[in-house]
């Protein structure tokens, strides 16, 4: 734990909590999240902070969740109302079916932007959201990993993130990564997206280091330490 968490154990700049609490206000009784590429739900398994942990379980909160991923550990997850895997890049759920996609740390991942894109134009109903977190293309973090690949690369991702298992451990590509690329893979959506400046999360376990890159984060441009918060609303029209 870093000296920068605070009581109740979150610190004042948690972008899980701000992210979140944003995509609750979407909740309804009678609305369908889509958590895609849920994986195995580390978060729920793993967080040992209860604020965090009750406002990011959105299970209840609408009328049902539903995990997808390529991944099978998704099966295993706990936090949905049910789980079904992506096959052939296609989520097994009917046409305009959800009013919400949650994409958490996820759009780093999307090598196909115009596939992404069809898939999620054909799920969310006209009027619903999709929710994004990513780092910004920018990003220190994510220039590192572009620049280091392959085991030397997670060997460093490792050493950053003590608390990482291997099995929550995905490839990147970083092209649905800045504002720009989102204005441009969806065209005629509502955009309210924007850049949060995050609490340091690559910090090799060092208190002293994550005091200095906290302090760096509020100096640097916010593309250079900030995570994209994407929330894009499809047109209640046809495209």
């Amino acid at each position: 734990m870093t000296n920068n968490i605070q009581f109740g154990g979150f610190t004042p700049s948690d972008g899980t909590i701000d992210f979140y609490l944003r995509v609750g206000s979407l909740a309804d009784s009678d609305a369908t999240l889509i958590d895609f590429g849920a994986g195995r739900a580390s978060w729920f398994e793993d967080n040992i902070c209860a604020t965090r942990k009750s406002i990011r379980h959105l299970r209840g909160r609408f009328k049902q969740v539903i995990a997808v991923d390529i991944d099978p550990a998704v099966l295993t997850n706990r936090s949905a109302d049910r789980t079904a895997l992506i096959e052939h890049g296609m989520v097994p759920v009917a046409d305009n079916s959800a009013d919400v996609v949650l994409c958490d740390f996820v759009l780093e991942h999307i090598s196909d932007v115009d596939a992404f894109r069809r898939e999620m134009t054909r799920i969310i109903k006209p009027g619903g959201w999709l929710c994004a977190r990513t780092p910004h293309r920018l990003h220190y973090a994510s220039i590192a990993a572009t620049l280091f690949k392959g085991r030397l690369g997670d060997h460093l991702l490792h050493r950053a993130q003590p608390d990482r298992k291997d099995i929550d451990i995905f490839p990147k590509h970083y092209r649905l990564n800045t504002l720009r690329a989102l204005r441009r893979a969806f065209p005629g959506w509502t955009n309210r997206s924007f850049i949060f400046r995050t609490t340091p999360a690559y910090t090799f376990g060092s208190p002293l280091l994550h005091t200095l890159l906290d302090t760096t984060h509020r100096l640097l441009p916010a593309p250079l330490s900030g995570n994209i918060f994407a929330f894009l609303q499809k047109p209640d029209t046809k495209i």
